[in-house]
């Protein structure tokens, strides 16, 4: 009996692991600086379910949406969220222009 119950216990946390969202943390260094998008050295990088893209600031935690499934979310309240333009410098190359955001983006679709 104490057998069955530990393997159903185990069962059960191992599911709701499985289940949580995965977050990554990718750094300026790691991208590269001709790539790096934000005004800050690293951020997170997550996906919520219904493939829900976000980029995270790890230091004040304030999720910023990278896909329109993301701004729809924070726009309806199921989510909370600030614009990534917030957090997204201009690129030096196109003046006017913002970095894009595709390499993170393609990290966190790799995380759905």
């Amino acid at each position: 009996m104490k057998k069955s119950l530990l393997v159903l216990l185990m069962l059960t946390c191992s599911g709701a692991a499985l289940a949580a969202p995965q977050v990554i943390t990718v750094s300026r260094f790691e991208m590269g600086k001709d790539k790096w998008a934000f005004n800050r050295e690293e951020v997170m990088l997550t996906c919520r379910p219904g493939n829900a893209l976000y980029a995270i600031n790890p230091s004040t935690l304030v999720q910023y949406p990278l896909n329109d499934i993301a701004e729809k979310q924070v726009a309806n309240g199921k989510s909370s969220g600030q614009p990534i333009s917030i957090i997204q410098i201009d690129d030096p190359a196109k003046p006017g222009e913002k970095m894009s955001l595709a390499p993170f983006i393609a990290r966190a679709e790799s995380l759905c």
